[in-house]
């Protein structure tokens, strides 16, 4: 495969790690790796740490070359989760492959791979003829000295492939479909139903005045129900940020670098070579600058109105939006619609400006990133004149936020740093940041007094919910007594508002309550008060239309196809969910995973 794929060397990483992924996961026994050194156990099944990790780096490095560039600490940890994923369904499978006495032949896997290549190989341009996979090319390869090293990964994969497919055939062999289950599948989706709805939704109903907490219902509640109030582990985060701030030069210095391209391009440079030598806009320069087609409202309110008044054809003088200057020409325009192509010059930091951010972000890395001295996050604050802030509370598994802005990486850093460790230097577009761990709080219920807002909230949610009740019977009699549902709601101050015609599939409202209620009543009646988990709700049939019954009966076959199909899938979905819950998985992987500072006072000798 190396010499098949020379031309295409990234698509040659991805596949021959994917398919070393899949060798390794298919043909390592689990049951071997017991050694003191693992990540965890899967159905009392150790997994060897340096096993997994060797997994993580083929797929980190997959990665790196289909993307070109390092990855984050949040793409690092999505990579280890899905390695680990594939090691749990990997055994998960295998336990269900011994239990049902299911495997592949020789026989079936050559068959299969002669048939059945990977979708990564099937896309490779050596073996296409006219744009299309050529099965004689890949049948001619797969006969050659030069697939030899391949073909055991592409068997493994093979053999997988197969016995995954017996096994699903299994579980969705008895998958059946009446005519009267498909006919009301055919119904859902062609019924519909146009009804008036009045919600009396406790947050809106009932004003907060009218609700006292007690300390004691507080405490009392928090008693009663602590399963309500598990947190998963918090992380209180301290910061200190570095702000880009733009300077007018900085924006001259960008408009003149627009201007130059401009210039390259009307001195005969070709605009796509330009577009994807410098654009900012990777995705429409890897095009050549091609933005494809779009309505105004969908682009930059500026770069839109340039897009809508250029002349066709012409390379425009920089526009200036919220991203940066564009060099732009229009190739097509239709009603309200048009066609385009950019090169996007982003407003960056420039000359002196960007030498004095430069000059602080290091002192700022210096003093501060990857200490253990909580106090050195205060002395940088001190030494570059900012301020020490507070990061909202971060949540394990969740990002952490300051103020409206996201920060990457600094909730996977967090959990793996200590109390007081600081962070190494997080970059986004807006600002550096440096982090501290000021404290960690364990999964579980926290104390009362840390979450006695939340509590009470929940006290008074539940007091206004049962005065809703009393409202929503008020109105029910109301209407029952003769008055229509519209009257009625405006004489109590209540909203009422008609939806519809909707089938039962694609609803206003995706609330199981309310759906059934629409289509399970006649035209012109009413419901009772319904009450669902955020409110009650009334509600009339004003119109409904039935499905075309004869119109089913041309559809049958079809219909009865699709629908086999996605019943199967949904078999399988739910079968895998089952054996995944069923399993017994002990995940120590988060004790294999220090910060980069850690690791380094692990490997530095005591005195130096």
């Amino acid at each position: 495969m190396m010499d098949v794929f020379r031309g295409s060397k990234k698509l040659v990483a991805v596949v021959f790690a994917l398919l070393m992924l899949i060798f390794v996961l298919t043909s390592v026994d689990l049951s071997t790796m017991s050694g003191s050194n693992t990540v965890g156990k899967i159905d009392g099944r150790s997994i060897d740490a340096r096993t997994y990790e060797t997994l993580v780096q083929q797929q980190v490095e997959a990665t790196q070359r289909q993307g070109g560039g390092s990855l984050s600490l949040e793409e690092m940890q999505q990579i280890r989760d899905q390695v680990w994923e594939q090691l749990v369904q990997t055994s998960v499978l295998e336990k269900e492959y011994e239990r049902r006495d299911i495997d592949a032949t020789d026989d079936e896997v050559v068959e299969w791979l002669r048939f059945n290549p990977p979708a990564e190989v099937m896309r490779s341009t050596e073996f296409q003829s006219n744009g299309q996979f050529d099965v004689a090319k890949y049948q001619r390869w797969l006969g050659s000295a030069a697939a030899d090293q391949v073909v055991p990964y592409l068997e493994a994969q093979a053999r997988e492939d197969i016995r995954r497919a017996k096994l699903f055939r299994v579980v969705t062999a008895d998958v059946y479909l009446s005519d009267a289950a498909l006919w009301q599948h055919y119904r859902d989706r062609h019924e519909t139903v146009t009804m008036g709805l009045t919600p009396i939704l406790p947050r809106n109903a009932v004003p907060d005045s009218m609700v006292k907490v007690t300390p004691a219902e507080v405490e009392a509640y928090y008693k009663a129900n602590p399963g309500e109030f598990e947190r998963p582990a918090t992380a209180h985060l301290s910061y200190v940020a570095l702000p880009r701030l733009i300077t007018q030069a900085d924006t001259l210095a960008a408009r003149q670098r627009a201007e130059e391209l401009r210039k390259e391009i009307v001195g005969g440079a070709p605009f796509g070579e330009v577009a994807g030598r410098e654009s900012a806009d990777s995705v429409s320069g890897a095009n050549g600058g091609d933005l494809g087609w779009f309505k105004k409202a969908q682009m930059d309110p500026a770069f839109g109105e340039a897009a809508f008044t250029l002349p066709l054809k012409t390379l425009s003088e920089p526009v200036l939006s919220s991203f940066g200057w564009h060099v732009l020409e229009v190739t097509a325009r239709q009603g309200d619609s048009a066609q385009a192509r950019h090169i996007l010059v982003p407003i960056e930091l420039s000359g002196p400006n960007r030498d004095r951010f430069d000059a602080r972000a290091d002192t700022l890395e210096r003093l501060a990133a990857e200490q253990t001295d909580p106090a050195a996050l205060d002395s940088a604050s001190r030494a570059l004149g900012l301020r020490v802030g507070k990061a909202q509370p971060t949540q394990q598994g969740g990002r952490t936020q300051v103020g409206p802005l996201v920060v990457p990486d600094a909730g996977v850093w967090a959990f793996q740093a200590q109390e007081g460790e600081t962070s190494p230097l997080i970059e986004t577009t807006s600002a550096l940041f440096v982090f501290r761990v000021d404290s960690v709080q364990k999964a579980g219920v926290p104390a009362l007094a840390s979450i006695r807002p939340g509590v009470e909230s929940r006290v008074r949610e539940r007091k206004k919910a049962d005065l809703a009740r009393r409202i929503a019977a008020d109105f029910l009699k109301r209407v029952e007594g003769g008055a229509t549902m519209e009257a009625t709601a405006k004489a109590m101050s209540l909203p009422y508002r008609v939806f519809g015609p909707y089938t039962r599939t694609e609803p206003p409202l995706p609330n199981p309550a309310i759906v059934g209620a629409a289509f399970g009543l006649p035209k012109g009646a009413r419901s009772k008060v319904l009450e669902t988990g955020e409110g009650m709700y009334v509600l009339e049939v004003i119109e409904r239309a039935p499905a075309d019954s004869a119109a089913f009966v041309k559809e049958l076959d079809e219909l009865r196809a699709d629908a086999v199909r996605a019943a199967r899938a949904d078999r399988v979905r739910a079968f895998m969910a089952g054996l995944r819950q069923q399993a017994d998985v002990v995940d120590r992987r988060a004790e294999l995973y220090r910060t980069n500072l850690q690791a380094q006072q692990q490997t530095t000798p005591a005195g130096i």
